[in-house]
């Protein structure tokens, strides 16, 4: 499995031909303590860079950007209950989406953990 990650601070784990995506440690961190989680349904499609859902906070709202196209095939539906296990574990349990990843090639615009490390020092 291979771990990437966007400049909108998203992750995404890749098995296959399906990805796990959620949002970094970092965004979390930034984001505070998190207050409600609005996901996509699954069967839901969407192309590389669009917006699949919203995060709101005591401090702000912030959009979650898709880091590839796809379907949706599993949303975390436990954040809709409880989103602040985004802040306790937001590279763990606290994944957002399961997606079938449209065009792996779109894995080459993403960034590993060093270079992700580097855009957030």
């Amino acid at each position: 499995m291979s771990k990437y990650f966007s400049e909108d601070h998203e992750w995404i784990v890749v098995d296959g031909d399906v990805a796990t995506v959620g949002i970094t440690e970092h965004a979390a961190q930034q984001l505070g303590d998190i207050v409600f989680v609005e996901l996509k349904e699954v069967g839901d499609t969407f192309d590389q860079n669009d917006e699949i859902g919203v995060i709101e906070s005591v401090k702000a709202a912030s959009e979650i950007y898709a880091p590839v196209g796809g379907e949706v095939v599993e949303a975390n539906d436990d954040l809709t209950d409880n989103p602040s296990l985004l802040n306790a574990n937001p590279e763990g349990d606290a994944w957002l989406y399961k997606i079938k990843i449209a065009d792996a090639s779109q894995l080459d615009a993403l960034m590993d953990q060093d270079a992700y490390q580097a855009l957030i020092a």
